[in-house]
């Protein structure tokens, strides 16, 4: 990635609904460059799909959980189901495998305790590969983004 590119990339991150001669202009290439860089970028995988961020306060999405989760054992078809539940789950944003006590830390967003307390009780726990879990409530956002530091 050269000076363009990454000036291209940080403007995408603010605003991916810029037009391409908007976009072409605001970093000092002509549309036709632009659109080669695009191409380029999205090759390569750096660029993925276009999305529009949901405010989740504002789609009835109040609740943050942070939540840990031990599994019972960590042979591969044991991760592997765990890891396609999890997929599988539209209230999960977020799954990270970690190091230390516990084996991930999941993001989940669901309108209010009930609905959290029914994501827990009935499918997460009962998951055959999980062996504890531990929740933390989000009472505010403080910071919450998509863009990555590109210098």
């Amino acid at each position: 990635m050269d000076d363009i590119d990454r000036k291209l990339v940080r403007s995408l991150q603010k605003d991916a609904a810029l037009s391409q001669q908007r976009l072409a202009e605001s970093i000092g290439v002509s549309p036709a460059s632009l659109w080669r860089r695009l191409k380029s970028l999205e090759k390569t995988g750096l660029l993925g799909k276009l999305v529009r961020l949901v405010d989740p306060v504002a789609a009835g999405l109040s609740l943050d959980v942070i939540c840990q989760v031990q599994m019972q054992n960590h042979d591969e078809e044991t991760r592997t189901s765990f890891e396609e539940f999890v997929a599988s789950r539209g209230e999960i944003l977020a799954c990270f495998s970690t190091s230390g006590e516990w084996d991930y830390l999941l993001h989940i967003i669901v309108p209010d305790i009930a609905g959290y307390e029914r994501l827990l009780m009935e499918d997460l726990l009962r998951h055959p590969g999980v062996s504890q879990s531990s929740s933390h409530f989000a009472l505010k956002r403080i910071k919450h983004t998509t863009v990555l530091p590109i210098s």
